[in-house]
């Protein structure tokens, strides 16, 4: 198994805490960190900044699509950031920890 973090951010925690959970409860996610982030980014040649929450979700690779799916899906941004990390190296428990709840 390989093991990633697939990343997203959202403008309100009401949106992030419900795709965290459809993403555990579809079992596409083992765990799932959310966390307030200050952004600030260009859009449309503007200039913003804003707070956003940020979700790191743990996962396999075999399920980076369906998560993409389902984040565009359920997200209110034109484009969401939908970026995934390889994890080089993790603990034997953490690995069986997602292989288990994925």
């Amino acid at each position: 198994m390989k093991a990633i973090i697939v990343q997203t951010t959202t403008n309100n925690i009401k949106e992030a805490k419900k795709i965290a959970k459809i993403l555990l409860e579809k079992n596409l996610a083992a765990c799932i960190h959310v966390s307030a982030v200050d952004s600030l980014y260009t859009w449309n040649n503007e200039f913003c900044e804003e707070v956003e929450y940020l979700l790191n979700i743990k996962t396999k690779k075999e399920n980076f699509k369906k998560i993409k799916r389902k984040i565009k899906e359920l997200h209110s941004y034109d484009v969401p950031e939908i970026v995934s990390f390889k994890i080089d190296e993790l603990s034997k428990d953490y690995e069986k920890f997602i292989e288990e709840n994925c």
